[in-house]
């Protein structure tokens, strides 16, 4: 770092002759914003005029031995000291700062304080408790030490100045970095937990996305294409059209699924009358063919009660043997009484006569 002293140049005697001595422009180096020539007269530093238009006749110019040049100018510079940690694979860094100034270009000069760096890195260096501060925390400790570090480095700066002659220097601000490795590792644990909050708010903004769809959707078909009607994404004729190809369709199916309802019902009737009828023949028949006592009437009715008071025309006809066709049914005779002693039906009253002693 070259602060305070930027330059250094020796510079060759003049020598006296027939013509005034004058140091050529070119043998002093040029002098930069901010800084000053101090030239070496003898064992003496003198600093020339500031502000003066430079003069290689001027007596300082033409005697001197060598010229430093000096930056003036307020800078704040900064130095670096390592400090250990419990462990001891890691460590801590301390970057102290401190804002100098040259006051005395001359005594700089003197001094040859190329790089101010060395005085201010041996000033903290000196304090013998920063690294008791820090030996006692873990490296994952850092905030811990920060505070630390700069509560010591505040104390020490009021109790012992930093000094360097020729200049004002103030202790600014100190700051504590770990290792590199360690700096390494919570930048990709960093890095991954962006990764993974960047993932997850993605997700989320998807899953409300879809919600937001969702009950888009629901509210129907006409609500959807009336906001994307709105967003410039459908075409208001192209909208009406499907609306229209829809209902046409929509009507069509209801007119469908109505046509096969009637067919099933009529298909449902004529198979329960088809089968009432199978009922009713089936009965009849075995009334026909029995031996036994049949009140026909009361058969009659309830057979009309169940076919709903009708017969089909072609149920008639087959009745058999026993019922006419077209008879009322009152006039249903059952089976006749086979004759002799032993039938149940020999002990009725035959007739009035029967029941005259």
């Amino acid at each position: 770092m070259n602060y305070p002293v930027v330059a250094e140049q020796v510079l060759g005697a003049i020598q006296g002759g027939w013509w005034p001595r004058r140091r050529r422009r070119e043998d002093v180096p040029t002098l930069p914003p901010g800084a000053v020539y101090v030239f070496r007269v003898g064992g003496n530093y003198r600093q020339f005029p500031e502000g003066m238009v430079f003069d290689p006749s001027h007596a300082d110019v033409l005697d001197a031995s060598s010229v430093s040049l000096v930056d003036t100018r307020a800078r704040m510079v900064e130095v670096e000291r390592t400090v250990p940690s419990v462990s001891e694979a890691d460590n801590f860094t301390i970057r102290a700062s401190f804002a100098c100034q040259v006051t005395d270009p001359t005594v700089i000069a003197r001094q040859g304080i190329a790089d101010v760096t060395i005085p201010l890195r041996a000033y903290l260096t000196g304090d013998s408790e920063l690294p008791r501060v820090s030996a006692g925390h873990r490296v994952e400790e850092i905030n811990a030490v920060r505070r630390a570090v700069t509560n010591r480095m505040t104390a020490y700066s009021a109790i012992v100045a930093p000094r360097v002659m020729g200049m004002s220097v103030d202790f600014v601000s100190a700051e504590v970095h770990a290792s590199d490795e360690l700096r390494n590792w919570e930048q990709k644990l960093r890095d991954e937990r962006r990764s993974q909050e960047f993932i997850r708010g993605q997700r989320d903004f998807e899953t409300q996305e879809t919600q937001r769809v969702a009950e888009l959707l629901a509210r129907g078909s006409d609500y959807a294409d009336a906001f994307g009607i709105t967003r410039e994404r459908i075409d208001v004729a192209q909208a009406a059209a499907r609306i229209h190809r829809n209902t046409d369709n929509e009507e069509a199916r209801r007119h469908q699924i109505a046509e096969e309802d009637r067919a099933h019902l009529r298909m449902r009737e004529t198979a329960d009358a088809q089968t009432r009828r199978d009922m009713v023949l089936t009965l009849l028949r075995q009334m026909a063919d029995g031996n036994d006592y049949v009140d026909y009437h009361r058969v009659l009715e309830q057979v009309l009660a169940d076919t709903g008071g009708q017969l089909d025309p072609g149920g008639a006809g087959a009745v058999g043997p026993g019922v006419e066709p077209g008879r009322d049914h009152r006039g249903l005779e059952g089976p006749r009484r086979p004759d002799g002693p032993d039938h149940p039906y020999d002990s009725f009253v035959k007739d009035e006569d029967d029941l005259v002693d």
